[in-house]
């Protein structure tokens, strides 16, 4: 970095979009084979199991995927 650039006297200040980034949830039930499916993957890939399960829905999302939901 060059010289002239003294950061040192900045001021920091929180992102204020981060708040509209995520959304905590305490209300989804996920059941402990998922969780545990995502855990082990979350250790092979070394991404958190949350944000696995996030990314996977978000793909979910953008390919407009339904469930197939058979109650029969």
């Amino acid at each position: 970095m060059k010289k002239e650039y003294d950061l040192t006297k900045m001021k920091s200040r929180k992102n204020p979009y981060a708040t509209q980034l995520k959304q905590q949830t305490a209300l989804i039930e996920i059941e402990n084979d998922v969780i545990e499916y995502f855990k082990n993957m979350a250790t092979e890939t070394g991404i958190s199991y949350q944000n696995l399960i996030n990314l996977y829905l978000r793909d979910c999302m953008k390919q407009h995927r339904k469930a197939d939901i058979n109650f029969s």
